[in-house]
């Protein structure tokens, strides 16, 4: 994923009734700004030696991180400009002045509990007592099964492990059932793994943080610090036996189809039976379980860890992740370990940030049918369409042109490029959330409500044909994704917007910006990964074994050049995780490249503010990312994010393309511009 434009207009042409008759004029505006910002540059620097730093110093010591972020980028910036745009839409939906259509209601409802934080104090550990008395109540682990169950349909799915649905990888048509390890408190299993100082330092303090959150609970300190204990040995056993994220790119270890009974052959000791009864589970005959070595240890924690070691862990476990929606201690905790000491953030974000993104959270497509009747366009929506579609033709110029594949593959590559769905902007149909009951004085329980809708809906789909018009991100959000099972590209209003993508501003930033999103979403079809799914979504090797040695080749060219590269103090890029997306960043910007020079054949083209419409592309291409990032922040990335560091998203591509060295007069031989460079597409 990488993570664009704002047009005010009345409704667009759907197939449900507006929410909004017109833009209030009580709405903020999101503010406007161009996709090359010649101020966010620093020209002292020469872009031959560090291309970012010439492309976004100037942004970087205008932009310091605010108190209440663990970064601060391009991307973040407009995040919160959207956040504020979004308020203004939910606090006119609370208010109760006017009619309002049921779309409007329950945003506006489920808001406004949420800003009430004085019931939410009053109310305090009550909203989560009647859990804390059936995990109470608890006779053996045999009991455990159908309340781990209740339990992961309001507090998460990743009790232990995770639950749902997942489309068959043989048969992408279908959609079965899946098991998934879980159960961790830290953010990746490495930290429970690893014995450098820094991870036993972040398990130390991990403790404190669990044993507050047991005082909280009522427990002494004394009680709660030897629950804590309890806690992390529980947690460290599930993590041992978890695999890493590198592991999980790999989506064949990931493939393990069986019956509920192979599955009560590995894990005898969990009542699977009465598991699924209580989560009401259609029938199903096929599930996949991603990590069976995971739910063998799961059985034999079963066995030998006694059943209050069990309640203790799941007190936890329904504490943690409800401790945002709770009274204000259980926030201020849950901010201190998270985001103040993981992430390095200074100051807690403000109540209505917060409220804004649960709302989208939990009624994203509510609350994007306000937000893109506002800000996206049909003529926004085409001229998005119309870039894939250039983007489309340059991967298909790119893939005919290869030097090192064979005919047949080629053929394969072309049929997968073929069968990609372009989904810009809003679903063409809409999440129907009426069935959820959201009450203005009970926030909490709106949090539950709607966390258990949306597992039934996601467990609902076990048997039945896949809908390939579902989106897996809300309209608002500033973000983009490549699905290989789906085999879409789906970009959300909330990234069709200045400065990611400018109507006002000439195509070569444009391009450099805003194609090369797209290319980069196009390219994860096929990256290391990608690569591996077939044009329908399938789990199919559609390489010959020589095309495929060739392309690993060419891929682990990529992979050595970013674990040169250094995140913080003496941690390296872990580029066997973040791979799929540095080859992603370089075929994308290729591709944007190409199909600009389609896009503009014929044209003449000026310089403007000093610089080429060469140079102009490439700096796009680089603001795209301009950021600061708090070191707290860059070691959790290091371990958890599966996209490197900004610097090097954009060194770490222009450095393989020849038409960067061209368009900045480079000497071979410079930081940008070495003499052996990396191609895979």
């Amino acid at each position: 994923m990488k993570t664009s434009v704002v047009v005010l207009i009345c409704c667009l042409v759907l197939s449900v009734s507006c929410v909004l008759a017109q833009s209030p004029a009580s709405s903020p505006a999101l503010p406007y700004t161009p996709s090359l910002d010649v101020t966010a540059m620093d020209r002292a620097v020469d872009p031959c030696v560090d291309f970012y730093q010439y492309s976004c110093g100037g942004w970087q010591k205008r932009n310091p991180i605010p108190p209440d972020q663990t970064s601060w980028g391009v991307y973040g910036k407009l995040y919160q400009d959207n956040l504020n745009f979004l308020r203004g839409i939910l606090e006119q939906a609370a208010s109760a002045n006017g009619k309002k259509d049921a779309v409007t209601a329950e945003i506006g409802d489920f808001y406004a509990a949420c800003m009430d934080e004085s019931t939410i104090e009053k109310r305090g550990i009550a909203a989560i007592k009647p859990q804390l008395d059936e995990i109470a109540r608890l006779k053996s682990t045999r009991d455990m099964a159908p309340l781990v169950g209740a339990l992961q349909l309001t507090y998460g799915r990743s009790i232990i492990f995770a639950n749902g649905s997942t489309q068959d990888p043989d048969d992408s048509e279908s959609q079965i059932a899946e098991l998934d390890q879980g159960g961790l408190g830290l953010p990746d299993r490495d930290y429970y793994t690893k014995d450098d100082d820094k991870s036993k330092a972040d398990r130390a303090r991990y403790l404190q943080h669990v044993q507050k959150v047991f005082e909280l609970l009522g427990d002494s300190p004394e009680v709660a610090k030897k629950n804590a204990a309890t806690v992390m040995n529980i947690e460290t056993a599930l993590a041992k036996a978890s695999l890493t994220r590198v592991e999980r790119r790999d989506p064949y270890k990931l493939k393990n189809k069986m019956t509920v009974a192979d599955l009560e052959k590995i894990a005898p000791n969990f009542g699977w039976q009465a598991y699924y009864r209580q989560l009401q589970y259609p029938h199903f005959a096929i599930m996949n379980v991603t990590a069976p070595a995971f739910f063998k240890e799961v059985n034999g924690q079963l066995a030998s860890t006694p059943l209050g070691d069990w309640k203790t862990y799941l007190r936890f476990h329904v504490a943690n992740p409800a401790a945002d929606y709770l009274s204000s201690a259980f926030v201020q905790e849950n901010f201190d370990f998270y985001r103040k000491y993981l992430r390095g953030a200074k100051e807690m974000q403000p109540r209505w940030k917060r409220c804004v993104q649960y709302t989208d959270r939990n009624l994203g497509e509510a609350l994007g049918q306000a937000y893109v009747r506002q800000v996206f366009s049909p003529e926004l929506k085409k001229s998005t369409l119309d870039m894939v579609r250039g983007i489309e033709d340059a991967m298909e110029l790119r893939i005919r042109a290869l030097d090192w594949m064979s005919p047949e593959t080629k053929e394969q590559a072309m049929n997968k490029l073929r069968g990609i769905r372009n989904k810009i902007g809003y679903p063409d149909k809409w999440r129907d959330y009426s069935s959820i009951n959201i009450a203005r004085g009970d926030f909490f329980g709106d949090i539950q409500r709607s966390s258990a809708f949306e597992t039934h809906r996601d467990i609902n789909k076990i048997g039945k044909p896949l809908d390939r018009t579902e989106w897996g991100m809300s309209p608002p959000t500033v973000n983009a994704y490549y699905n290989p099972q789906m085999n879409d590209v789906n970009f959300p209003a909330g990234v069709l917007q200045p400065p990611l993508y400018d109507a006002k501003m000439d195509d070569a930033p444009n391009y450099g910006n805003t194609g090369g999103t797209i290319g980069h979403e196009l390219t994860h079809g096929f990256d290391d990964e990608g690569s591996q799914f077939d044009a329908k979504g399938n789990l199919k090797d559609w390489w010959t074994k020589e095309d495929k040695d060739k392309f690993q080749e060419r891929t682990k060219c990529v992979q050595d050049q970013y674990a040169t590269y250094v995140v913080v103090d003496d941690i390296h890029i872990n580029s066997a995780l973040t791979l799929g997306e540095d080859v992603a960043d370089l075929g994308g910007e290729i591709l944007g490249y190409i199909a600009w020079q389609s896009a503009t054949k014929g044209k003449t083209l000026k310089p403007a503010d000093g610089l080429s419409p060469e140079q102009r592309f490439f700096i796009g291409f680089a603001q795209w990312d301009c950021s600061n990032t708090r070191p707290e922040d860059l070691r959790v990335r290091a371990k958890t994010d599966p996209h490197s560091p900004s610097k090097y998203r954009i060194n770490g591509v222009v450095v393989n393309m020849p038409e960067f060295q061209q368009a900045f007069s480079c000497k071979t031989g410079q930081p940008m511009a070495p003499a052996n460079r990396c191609k895979v597409w």
